[in-house]
């Protein structure tokens, strides 16, 4: 996986560093998809089938490719934060994150743009690079950074994410948006944020990010705490103060 991320990124980084003569596409509202994504893509799918040649795929551009091993899963994003990169913003990753019998059981988050490798499996912790990371240790939230995504112009759900970010951002620290959520679920992992939440994700943007919460001693899960999170993509992350204290505060919001 670490192999993977790693070339596929040194392609992205050779195309973000000519961003002039990248060739563009629109898929729909604030939402692009580049060249430079397809081709990270298409080597990450070439490296993980060669490695793994049963396992199936769950990709944000190809869909779902099944494969003989219908107990195994890749779930790959292979750009996140396209609109960062294709405005020469450092703040992008590749994701990529190990499904195995319907379970999460491993995942990588690599930027290429400042080399930072974050990778978790199950049981065995949490890393940046080879240092082990955790998450933060803070208990209250007005002591707290916290990370979210809005919602993008065309997309719904911008009328309740300012209800939540009325309840949320008086009693904080500090809330960010960078436009990258495997980024903020890597950093959160980290201690960089002391919490996350965000909805209507896809499950290419949290799986690997949920892995490395879970391994730097966090919780991620839903944000009514019910039902998959993989299935809602209404997630929220961080320990278990912060976890508890975000998730009443958001049912406040109603």
């Amino acid at each position: 996986m670490i192999g993977a991320a790693r070339k596929a990124g040194r392609k992205l980084s050779r195309d973000f560093g000519e961003l002039e003569n990248l060739q563009v596409s629109r898929k729909g509202p604030a939402d692009f998809v580049s060249k430079a994504d397809h081709a990270s893509e298409e080597i990450i799918f070439e490296e993980l089938s060669r490695a793994r040649p049963g396992y199936g795929f769950l990709m944000e551009e190809r869909g779902r490719v099944e494969g003989s091993d219908r107990t195994h899963t890749w779930i790959v994003d292979p750009l996140d934060g396209t609109l960062n990169f294709l405005h020469a913003q450092p703040h992008f990753a590749i994701s990529i994150a190990l499904e195995r019998e319907g379970e999460l059981v491993a995942g990588v988050i690599y930027n290429p743009a400042s080399d930072d490798l974050f990778h978790a499996e199950k049981g065995r912790g949490a890393f940046m690079s080879d240092r082990r990371i955790r998450v933060s240790a803070r208990r209250h939230l007005e002591e707290c950074v916290i990370a979210t995504g809005t919602p993008f112009f065309g997309k719904k759900g911008h009328a309740q994410f300012l209800k939540e970010l009325h309840k949320i951002m008086p009693h904080a620290a500090g809330i960010r948006r960078y436009g990258a959520a495997s980024l903020d679920l890597a950093w959160t992992a980290a201690g960089r944020f002391d919490g996350f939440w965000e909805r209507s994700l896809a499950p290419w943007d949290i799986a690997a990010g949920i892995v490395l919460v879970r391994e730097a001693g966090g919780f991620a899960g839903a944000i009514e705490d019910t039902g998959d999170v993989m299935d809602t993509g209404d997630i929220v992350a961080g320990n278990e103060h912060t976890i508890a204290e975000l998730r009443r505060r958001l049912a406040e919001a109603g």
